[in-house]
């Protein structure tokens, strides 16, 4: 797979991030305010792992960096949404896995 590739899925999630971002600022009002939190953290650990997402094509590993950053966006960032406009947590279950994707693809530049 091209490594350059991770560029157009880092720009496809970072289109994403921004557009949840915003809707979770602007439009985004929860009965249970603490639901605006947690869609603020699905958009934080989007927008920062979008960014490092830029980064994949250059690492040693650009699949393995690149489809770990991936997953964890969708697992981590993508449960918490879910959790927050759905106001319930039944629905957290991929967040964990989703920290751990996040922490492979870190771990991951080590070799």
């Amino acid at each position: 797979m091209d490594p350059l590739l991770w560029h157009k899925v880092a720009a496809i999630s970072g289109v994403a991030a921004l557009g949840l971002g915003t809707y979770g600022s602007h439009v985004f009002k929860p009965d249970n305010p603490t639901y605006k939190e947690v869609w603020h953290t699905a958009s934080l650990y989007h927008l920062v792992h979008t960014a490092a997402l830029v980064g994949a094509p250059i690492t040693k590993r650009p699949n393995v960096f690149g489809g770990l950053l991936t997953a964890g966006i969708i697992a981590f960032s993508g449960t918490c949404y879910t959790v927050a406009l759905l106001e319930d947590r039944k629905y957290a279950t991929l967040a964990p896995f989703g920290g751990f994707a996040f922490i492979a693809a870190w771990a991951s530049l080590f070799f």
